[in-house]
């Protein structure tokens, strides 16, 4: 049987059909190496990211996704091993880093810290401006970014000192957006946040990614947002890859995950006590609309059959 026709009626993508976006192979990183305390930050990670991925990465803390984030972007050099981005080796001689930064934008924790400039807009006209592009195209990115987080135009001559913590992240957001990358990483991006800031925050991380096409890779600690929003996830353990799958298959894992010290959405210990106590829902739910979806089928196939009772 033809093997691109068998993949085809399977859903399978072939490897010249599909563009990695980011292919790390190996990665190696130790901290002090070549001195008495030698440690390995990250062991022998490999993965792939393909273009318009939504790709979660949770690990405890100290489990190397921090470090990881860092690799992909060049801003760290790994020991050994190679990073590709869209098939070139960035550890070639002559690779454009800085260029690379502007297509694989990376927004650390707390990233409204990095905020310097006297007003909103001029912090957010900073990337491209660096880029070497006219004032005209740099304020249109700006004017752009900033509303693509929804942050509102009144706020964009006060000096960012004077927002509130989620507008702030959402301006430093908006520096990166404004440099137009094609991958766009989050390391815990609702860190301090209250629970609606985190959600708006979210919901716009999404939206780029299912009306741009935005590839991107979201460090978290929740495992209700990493349930909820990514398609697939990686987890790290002592800077080594542990799982790599979709929500409901790295979920299936939960007691491993929990002796690493993560645990699963507490949605999933919920429908797990329900089965437990006889409850017939199926599937691996992760997500409470799952939960709610399953339940509502549940009781509408019991009041079916309670209306066949004589």
């Amino acid at each position: 049987m033809d093997a691109q026709k068998t993949g085809e009626e399977h859903g399978i993508l072939q490897e010249d059909e599909i563009r990695m976006a980011i292919r790390a192979e190996h990665i190696n990183y130790l901290y002090g190496e070549g001195t008495a305390f030698e440690q390995y930050a990250l062991r022998d990670v490999s993965f792939e990211i393909g273009d318009g991925e939504f790709v979660g990465l949770i690990g405890h803390t100290g489990s190397g996704k921090s470090t990881l984030i860092q690799h992909l972007n060049g801003l760290i050099q790994a020991s050994s091993g190679k990073i590709y981005y869209n098939g070139e080796d960035i550890y070639q001689d002559g690779y454009d880093k800085r260029g690379l930064r502007s297509k694989v934008g990376l927004v650390f924790q707390y990233p409204e810290h990095q905020l310097f400039e006297v007003d909103v807009f001029s912090d957010v006209c900073f990337g491209p401006r660096n880029q070497g592009l006219s004032k005209e195209e740099t304020e249109i990115r700006a004017k752009e970014a900033l509303t693509l987080v929804g942050l509102e135009e009144r706020f964009w001559f006060q000096s960012p000192f004077e927002l509130s913590g989620g507008q702030k992240r959402r301006a430093a957001i908006a520096g990166v957006l404004a440099m137009r990358p094609e991958v766009l990483i989050l390391d815990e991006p609702t860190a301090g946040l209250d629970p609606q800031g985190r959600d708006e925050i979210l919901d716009e991380i999404s939206a780029l990614h299912r009306e741009k096409g935005m590839t991107i890779v979201l460090v978290s600690h929740s495992m209700e947002d990493i349930a909820r929003y990514a398609d697939r996830i990686l987890v790290m353990n002592h800077g080594e890859k542990m799982f790599d799958g979709t929500p409901k298959e790295v979920f299936r894992h939960y007691k491993e995950l929990e002796r690493m010290g993560l645990a699963a959405p507490q949605i999933t210990y919920v429908v797990r006590q329900l089965q437990e106590h006889g409850i017939p829902i199926e599937g691996d739910i992760t997500t409470v609309e799952e939960a709610r979806d399953e339940i509502l089928k549940l009781l509408e196939k019991n009041s079916g059959k309670a209306g066949d009772r004589p």
